[in-house]
């Protein structure tokens, strides 16, 4: 690396200021700065690169379009050296952080409630969430592990398995009582909730059950299966909810299983980390306690009226 050729801190927090602005004079204020400090700092970087930024019209700055794509790479640079900061600021007196890539109904129904129980063992250990819907490359990203739902493939990972995703039909006590519930094909005529990512689910539970797949997408869709717990306990139809999601909802009454035949959606839960994070005595610690958490019997479930 030509270090002799990096820019300073300052120069690229100024530039970084004025370019997402574009104006020398917020940017100035945004950094309690003088406009004249600012106006020197990019010129510096101006000269240093060669090539102009900015564009001036009118009175008003324009970013050039080496300018555009300097900004993104600049933005991105300042918003890793922030977090990497961040990151370890939160070690200071021996502190222990993992950074966790999670998906969000997972995240907020199953794992949260349970997370204190990890941390009584763990005192030292923060754990830090970002929702990723996707697998990605932890080599480009600061993130430790990842909680994965689908096949166990993620390029240059190790992929621990959980649990298995079993699925159930649930509905509002009322929404059960209106449309006669208690007979399972009777689901045809009532209302249904999908999950967006997932639009053949009930197609798939329809075959299970050997009902006749005729209305199997009607209904409306959501993003989230948190979504999809709360217009349920509305009254808004029929859900296929993993049970996991919604232990509190059947617990108070507020949701019923319509049938205690699950559907195995035929993927699984996976606990992800990278390769070169497998001495990890942290990683490994919370990867151990996750699958002796998953692989606890869940409460039996009450008999259904």
């Amino acid at each position: 690396m030509a270090r002799d050729l990096l820019p300073s801190i300052g120069a690229l927090v100024a530039f970084e200021s004025a370019a997402r602005h574009l104006s020398f004079s917020r940017a100035a204020a945004e950094l309690h700065l003088t406009q004249g400090a600012i106006s020197r700092q990019v010129r510096e970087l101006e000269t240093r690169l060669g090539l102009p930024l900015f564009e001036r019209i009118s009175q008003r700055v324009f970013l050039t379009d080496a300018g555009e794509a300097y900004r993104l790479e600049v933005a991105r640079i300042l918003a890793g050296l922030s977090a990497a900061t961040e990151r370890t600021m939160a070690s200071a007196g021996g502190a222990e952080v993992l950074n966790l890539a999670v998906l969000p109904t997972f995240a907020a129904r199953w794992l949260v409630p349970r997370l204190p129980l990890f941390l009584v063992d763990h005192p030292q250990a923060t754990v830090n969430f970002t929702v990723r819907n996707e697998p990605f490359a932890f080599a480009d990203s600061p993130l430790d592990a990842a909680i994965h739902f689908g096949e166990p493939t993620w390029p240059g990972a190790v992929c621990e398995f959980l649990c298995i995703e079993e699925i159930y039909p649930v509905a509002a006590p009322a929404v059960r009582d209106r449309f006669d519930l208690a007979n399972i094909a009777a689901i045809v005529g009532a209302p249904l909730l999908h999950q967006s990512s997932r639009p053949t689910a009930w197609a798939d539970w329809f075959a299970a059950e050997g009902l006749p797949a005729i209305g199997a997408y009607r209904g409306s869709r959501f993003d989230q299966f948190s979504m999809i717990a709360e217009a349920a306990v509305a009254g808004l139809g029929v859900a296929l909810m993993p049970r996991f999601m919604i232990e509190t909802e059947i617990a108070s009454g507020r949701l019923v299983l319509l049938t205690d035949r699950p559907l195995d959606a035929g993927k699984a839960y996976w606990f992800v980390f990278p390769e070169a994070r497998v001495r990890s005595r942290l990683v490994r610690s919370f990867g151990d306690w996750l699958k002796a958490e998953a692989a606890t019997p869940p409460l039996p479930l009450a008999p259904l009226e």
